[in-house]
């Protein structure tokens, strides 16, 4: 029988805290494609899969954690929410408070934001006010927002967004048939390894809910691996970084609020959060599209970009599963996709209005 997919609140409903009576806030987001990627899996002699967030509704893994944030705030009875952003989270909360019908105010820090993802937070009808600071100082008015006056925080400080979140990892098991191995995500505000080891978590075991206890659905947890910019990478440091800088906008964050949790994630499972450059970043940018035919953001290829390094440092194990999470579409950033390795732009070869020389400039010759 033909199944219309209904959005993550409905799909996993039994795993996540809402009832029947709950007013779902969906713009149909999950059930992202996992796609076979070809050739990291020949790269690294294991099979490599991309977990391809940037089909969600408003192009990011967002939109997982916005649905459940959102019918949160409907629940409580806000009539304005309230989010800082590096980008995708305002396009997501935006979008999610237009299907809401509540009001929408997104703090942002200035100069420091794509035009794709601006523009989305725009064209929903958000209050867009652009911060002279960092994301960090952003998140921290946002806070004190939520505290003070009568607006609903959304950013991934709010549980309801992990709970959402988690659910990638359960689409992850059902569509592979367990869990894979190895995880790989870009780590930013390290909300999505922490959602992501959560609902592995859940699912290896049995999980008890009001209703009763859900059986075991994966015979194990993955490892996770995490990677973040070189330029704003405090896991590494081990201390918060004041001035994060990182051409991958997505994940230009200092001091992550799942600070605690991510660090869970990694050691629980037994795992690793590392840096990778920007180099790095614009190289995987670049693998994914001419090699996989996928499209994402340059945040979204850290993950990406950290399996190619420890391939090459000989430290990606043979004949694993391995999943990575690309987090958001290529068109949120498109001006990378626009330039050359060298750093120039790319430019169109003009050709006259004619096909014989079109074809010869293409190198067809004639049947």
């Amino acid at each position: 029988m033909a199944h219309q997919w209904r959005g993550v609140i409905r799909e996993y409903a039994d795993r996540l805290p809402v009832t029947e009576a709950t007013k779902v806030i969906t713009l149909g987001e999950g059930g992202t494609p996992l796609v076979h990627a070809q050739k990291l899996s020949e790269l690294t002699g294991s099979e490599v899969y991309l977990k391809v967030e940037g089909m969600n509704p408003t192009g990011s893994f967002k939109d997982r954690g916005m649905t459940m944030a959102m019918t949160a705030a409907v629940e409580a009875g806000a009539k304005a929410v309230v989010c800082a952003s590096t980008g995708n989270t305002s396009a997501s909360a935006a979008a999610y408070a237009t299907a809401a019908g509540l009001k929408c105010a997104v703090l942002v820090p200035e100069g420091k934001i794509s035009m794709g993802k601006l523009s989305q937070a725009i064209a929903h009808g958000a209050t867009l006010l652009q911060v002279d600071g960092n994301f960090d100082n952003c998140l921290d008015i946002a806070r004190k927002l939520g505290e003070a006056y009568p607006v609903f925080l959304v950013n991934s400080v709010n549980p309801a967004r992990i709970q959402g979140q988690k659910t990638g990892a359960f689409e992850v098991v059902d569509s592979l048939g367990d869990a894979p191995d190895i995880h790989v995500l870009p780590v930013g505000n390290a909300g999505n390894i922490s959602a992501y080891w959560k609902g592995y978590k859940e699912y290896s075991g049995p999980f008890e809910t009001a209703n009763g206890t859900l059986p075991a659905v994966s015979t194990k947890t993955p490892i996770m691996w995490g990677f973040q910019a070189a330029g704003a990478a405090p896991f590494v440091a081990g201390h918060p970084i004041t001035e994060p800088d990182t051409i991958a906008t997505a994940i230009r964050i200092g001091n992550p609020a799942s600070w605690d949790t991510a660090v869970a994630a990694r050691d629980e499972s037994g795992g690793l959060i590392e840096a990778v450059s920007d180099d790095e970043i614009l190289a995987a940018h670049r693998w994914l599209s001419a090699k996989e035919g996928v499209f994402v953001e340059p945040g979204s290829a850290a993950g990406v970009a950290g399996l190619i390094k420890k391939h090459a440092a000989g430290e990606v194990p043979a004949g694993k599963t391995i999943v990575i999470t690309v987090t958001g579409h290529g068109l949120k950033d498109p001006q990378w996709a626009l330039r050359t390795e060298d750093g120039s732009d790319v430019q169109p070869v003009k050709v006259p209005n004619d096909v014989v020389t079109v074809a010869a400039e293409l190198g067809l010759e004639e049947n």
